[in-house]
């Protein structure tokens, strides 16, 4: 089979153009400013607590059914809710607030710098607790009742209508219940942990004195004003983190004793500290901590009121990087035992083990990927998990015997899905999609039969005309399929030759390319579509769900094996008829910006036009824990950060380039894209250069549409 066979996945064939379908998409519709386009749904759709009965919030009213009754309840209305706000001298609410149900008839929610309760049988709204308008990084524990958050780099936990100043650092390098601690990687989203009882508070703390302070501009004031960032730069020096337990009772901070377990080599002391969890008995504390070469993780376990490390339950290498994104998941029905996800065989599986350290059994194995857990039973004998099992485009839900190792399938509509289980396990609420269909909501039985259609597709965009969309693969130098998607021009005229654009990004934890609706495109793409374009998407090595081998194949050596995979894209768009091979742009942000850019210089000639976002230009500007995960220290790897290095390329470039930036991007400093531009006047070379003030790592809101205009009109221009 020659490298560029490929097979048709699945397509959407639009019918013939009708007077409905006269529409085409606008730049304001395409950058999501009209909510009639998004599909369907049913907000807040969850199961209440020990009852088989489940909510939704639909024109600001809560709504119930339940998997016997075909009707719908409506058991509280907003106004009602503002009338008890109003009584009491309340802020009222302008619409139905996020709830979080905490029985089967009271849930909390908060109100600007306000937590409530709500009981729906008693008719009763109460406020239960309050804290600084100026706070950051709010955690309410499960009894709904406290509050920690954050103030500037201290913490403080709100409770009873009392705050608890837990620390009063004056040290603004310290930081204490951050969420950006190791700047977000591992999986870490939030920087404070709850107790299961309530009774004590994990948190990092992180030091971050020693941390260089980048600095970023603020334009707004009359004379501009530095806002410095600590930013650790690859192969530099990085912060220091601990993690502390404040307990209520005595107001004291404990700090667990996590320097490294004893006889540890030197060259693998902890750095990293991810994934804390309490045991479901808050005696302990489980840490997954990592070297700072990210190839030695060691599952640890400390005392929670003394600290002290008690055992290393096991450890994983790998001669590239371990990445731990998720905590051990305690069986709700057996405390006793936890569920971890690992790559150690190729694949992201389940295995499951004691607290002892001892491994029970690896649950999943294959040439797939677990791609999240769900929850276990109360009896503590099966699990629920997604995988990409037959289709990795594809996300279903399986179940598996936690005794034999067993799985079955609950989920078999093709698509991507996502699911809420019932307490006992009895019934399953399936929100789907795919490429031909919007949004599909199901109740199932617990064997994934269908009991009831709760929200069935409806195409929110039958009115436009949409260009027709394939999936499909290709072959990469190493064999491995490449999975691409191309969009054709609205009204395609197979006797024309049409301009390209490609869509990329390239890099880990992506995936682009989904059986999800409109093939996980989104509008900006398909209005390219609509404008005369063939829109194409390949996701190339280095990218998610593919297994470890695939994701890892770009490691100390980014925008090679990625660049020769999306070339073997160009080349195929090279030999479509209807392709004019003269005009083929690409577009990128971030990693794709970086992916981009090295197409264009590594390939001088191929592409006319290029538009990217926020590059990495030289990974030697990139932080330390996601740069050197994938590339290790510029003085480890120097010829790995040489060849990456975009700056070295330039005399190469031709055609027409614009890099936008954002002047507060703290993600990828814009220094990356200043000394490019310095490149590019020393060898005499032309590029067009945008600034966003006020933004970070991405354009967002109603500035959006100016990116997107500014975007389109460099490829009209241009191309």
């Amino acid at each position: 089979m020659s490298r560029f066979s490929h097979f048709l996945l699945l397509a959407i064939l639009f019918p013939a153009v009708s007077l409905a379908q006269s529409k085409l998409l606008t730049i304001e519709e395409a950058t999501n400013m009209n909510p009639k386009l998004n599909a369907g749904s049913l907000s807040q759709l969850q199961w209440l607590p020990g009852v088989n009965r489940f909510v939704y919030v639909a024109k600001n009213s809560l709504v119930q059914g339940s998997p016997g009754q075909n009707s719908r309840d409506t058991i509280l209305r907003l106004n009602e809710v503002n009338t008890i706000l109003k009584y009491n001298n309340q802020d009222t609410l302008k619409r139905f607030p996020v709830i979080t149900f905490l029985t089967a008839d009271t849930f909390y929610f908060t109100n600007t710098n306000k937590l409530f309760h709500c009981d729906i049988l008693k008719n009763t709204v109460n406020e239960v607790n309050s804290w600084k308008e100026n706070a950051e990084n709010m955690d309410i524990d499960e009894s709904g009742n406290l509050v920690a958050y954050t103030v500037e780099n201290n913490l403080i936990i709100s409770m009873e209508g009392r705050e608890i100043a837990v620390t009063e650092e004056t040290n603004k390098g310290i930081v204490y219940g951050s969420n950006r601690v190791h700047r977000n990687e591992f999986g870490i989203e939030k920087g404070t942990f709850w107790s299961p009882d309530g009774k004590y508070l994990a948190f990092y703390r992180m030091d971050e004195t020693m941390v260089a302070e980048y600095p970023l501009v603020d334009i707004t004031p009359r004379i501009a004003t530095m806002t410095p960032t600590r930013y650790p730069m690859a192969g530099m020096t990085s912060h220091k983190v601990s993690v502390g337990i404040y307990s209520i009772a005595s107001g004291k901070i404990t700090y667990l004793h996590t320097d490294s377990a004893p006889g540890t080599d030197s060259a693998l002391l902890t750095e990293y500290l991810t994934n804390i969890t309490w045991s479901p008995d808050r005696k302990f504390i489980y840490i997954a901590t990592l070297n700072r070469d990210q190839n030695f993780m060691q599952l640890n376990k400390y005392h929670a009121l003394s600290g002290l490390f008690v055992k290393t339950l096991f450890e994983e290498k790998n001669n590239t990087y371990v990445e731990p994104l998720q905590g051990p998941k305690f069986l709700t029905g057996d405390p006793g035992k936890f569920i971890w996800e690992s790559r150690r065989d190729g694949f992201n599986h389940l295995y499951l083990y004691d607290t002892e350290g001892n491994l029970i059994k690896q649950l999943t194995k294959g040439p797939w990927e677990v791609t999240g857990f769900v929850k276990s039973d109360a009896s503590g004998i099966k699990a629920w998990f997604y995988c990409n099992k037959g289709n990795p485009l594809e996300r279903h839900l399986y179940i598996v015997d936690l005794k034999n190792g067993n799985t079955s399938p609950v989920t078999i509509t093709p698509g991507m899905h996502t699911v809420k289980i019932s307490d006992d396990g009895r019934y399953i609420l399936d929100n789907y999609t795919s490429a031909s269909t919007a949004r599909q909501i199901e109740l199932l039985d617990a064997k994934g039969g269908s009991v009831q259609t709760l929200l069935a597709n409806d195409n929110p965009l039958k009115d436009y005309q949409l260009g027709v969309m394939s999936v499909f693969t290709l072959k990469s130098e190493d064999n491995s399929d490449l999975y691409c998607r191309l969009i054709k021009p609205v009204n395609f005229d197979k006797e024309k030759k049409y301009p390209v654009i490609i869509y990329t990004y390239g890099g880990p934890h992506s995936q682009l390319i989904t059986n999800s609706w409109l093939g996980g495109a989104g509008l900006f793409l398909n209005y390219l579509a609509g404008q005369g374009y063939v829109v194409f998407t390949l996701d190339n090595r280095g990218t998610a769900n593919r297994g470890r081998d695939f994701e890892q194949a770009i490691f100390r050596n980014l925008g090679i094996k990625e660049v020769n995979d999306q070339m073997v894209g160009v080349n195929y768009l090279k030999s479509l008829p209807f392709v004019d091979s003269t005009r083929i742009g690409i577009n990128g942000w971030s990693y794709g910006g970086f992916l981009t850019i090295s197409m264009v210089l590594k390939h001088p000639g191929v592409f006319k036009v290029a538009v990217c976002g926020g590059p990495v230009i030289d990974w030697k500007y990139y932080e330390v824990m996601y740069g050197e995960r994938y590339m290790d220290t510029p003085e480890s790897n120097p010829d790995g950060y040489k060849n990456a290095c975009l700056t070295n390329y330039v005399k190469d470039l031709k055609g027409k380039l614009l890099i936008i930036h954002d002047d507060q991007d703290g993600t990828v400093v814009p220094q990356n894209s200043l000394t490019f531009l310095k490149k590019c006047v020393d060898e005499g070379k032309q590029v067009d250069f945008f600034v966003y003030p006020g933004h970070e790592h991405n354009v967002r809101g109603k500035d959006r549409v100016h990116l997107n205009q500014k975007m389109v009109m460099y490829f009209q221009e241009n191309l």
